[in-house]
């Protein structure tokens, strides 16, 4: 689905471009399957900030999706192709033949009236989901398990795919959009081809108060607080970081701080790393 330019007849219209939503469904999502989705502007159940430049935004609504796909071997149609505010990527809403309505999500080029099905025998077409087992070796994937059973965790963004490289001794071998290189167990599900909404990197937002839409607050530079707010803050004119990089408010590196934990359980599964090594 492209994106739609307008003409520049403000200063925020000249850099602003929206996704064009003209495929999607007029009508509003399913009631059966909203959820409500409280605000809590970053702060915690002490109401302490814990993530800084949240708040405000639009009232949305939770669309509960279906990301485990474990009606079996029944065909469901689908009904129409959504926005969900909660995620890049579109939704569709399918019904199955006992009549039970879910969301998935929407991989490129489904569209309704079409027909998606789970199950180890079906048909490799975007939107069916099987094992990994059942899936040929470089098939493009997304919505990919981690675990079996629990609901897929990898490549569920706008535009996404992961690609099925080789199966070994149980364990299904996959290139994640970030380079990585893991091995996850040949019975997780996966559904196949790439997560909708491929032009979604490309939009421009135009202007700030797009982002406060979307429920983020303006973030002030380091380098504008004073010495006593930011290890980067003070100093006469525009001074330097004075650091030998860049800084959190807290005097954390803000770039190259690993968080993953030391000897994670999951690290034998992983054959090759984003960087390289």
């Amino acid at each position: 689905m492209a994106t739609k330019n307008y003409t520049a007849s403000t200063p925020s219209r000249r850099n602003m471009s929206v996704t064009d939503y003209s495929a999607l469904s007029k009508k509003g999502p399913e009631k059966s399957l909203l959820d409500t989705n409280k605000k809590n502007a970053g702060r915690n159940s002490y109401g302490r900030i814990t993530v800084r430049h949240r708040g405000g935004g639009n009232r949305t609504k939770y669309r509960v999706i279906d990301f485990k796909r474990q009606k079996m071997d029944m065909p469901a149609t689908v009904q129409s192709i959504e926005y969900d505010p909660n995620r890049s990527a579109f939704i569709a809403l399918v019904q199955y033949e006992d009549g039970e309505k879910a969301y998935i999500l929407a991989p490129h080029g489904l569209k309704a009236g079409d027909t998606v099905v789970a199950g180890a025998n079906a048909d490799i077409k975007p939107g069916n989901a099987l094992p990994l087992a059942s899936i040929p070796t470089g098939t493009y994937v997304h919505n990919v398990e981690l675990y079996p059973g629990k609901g897929a965790q990898l490549a569920r963004a706008a535009g996404i795919m992961a690609q099925l490289m080789a199966k070994e001794n149980g364990m299904a071998l996959l290139r994640l959009p970030s380079g990585e290189l893991r091995n996850v167990p040949e019975s997780c599900m996966a559904t196949i081809g790439q997560v909708s909404n491929i032009d979604h990197e490309n939009v421009k937002l135009g202007k700030a108060g797009r982002k406060r839409h979307m429920g983020w607050r303006p973030t002030v530079r380091g380098s504008a607080m004073n010495p006593n707010d930011h290890p980067h803050g003070g100093g006469e004119g525009k001074a330097p970081v004075g650091h030998p990089g860049p800084m959190t408010p807290w005097g954390k590196p803000a770039l190259g701080y690993k968080t993953r934990a030391h000897h994670k359980a999951s690290d034998k599964l992983i054959v090759k790393r984003r960087n390289g090594k």
